[in-house]
């Protein structure tokens, strides 16, 4: 392939055009940059003040912070000691449900289970009472 070909291969490909619209996207933002430095000086004043109150304002938060953590780290064994009785009483709720589950499962088939047997020992019965050398009769379905 000749060097015209693949240049015109690339140029022709999605991300060589996602490359330009990402150029055009920096060069577009850089443009605005000069206006946000701006703004940024125009608020010096601003800013150096909010500035100064920010150890004041974290030390309060810390503060409150702290106190919080505090009642969280004291609650935390209760807390996680309920969460566990939930759920235990929840898995013994639930383990219960399966066992109703399964026995009533169980008992439907092995009430099935008895009334084929019961069937069978009928049909055993009706086979051997028969008188011998009479052929047995099937029906076909």
């Amino acid at each position: 392939m000749t060097l015209t070909a693949e240049v015109k291969k690339i140029t022709e490909s999605k991300p060589f055009y996602a490359v330009a619209g990402a150029g055009d996207y920096a060069v577009e933002k850089l443009r605005e940059l000069p206006e946000q430095i701006q703004k940024l000086q125009a608020r010096r004043g601003e800013l150096r003040e909010t500035a100064k109150d920010i150890p004041v304002r974290a030390r309060e938060y810390a503060t409150t912070v702290q106190g919080k953590a505090e009642a969280v780290a004291k609650d935390f064994p209760n807390k996680a000691r309920e969460y566990a009785d939930t759920a235990t009483a929840r898995f013994n709720e639930l383990y219960e449900e399966l066992a109703v589950r399964g026995r009533r499962i169980i008992s439907k088939v092995s009430g099935e289970a008895a009334m084929e047997l019961e069937e069978v020992s009928k049909t055993a019965d009706r086979t051997a009472s028969r008188k011998p050398g009479r052929p047995r009769t099937t029906s076909k379905a």
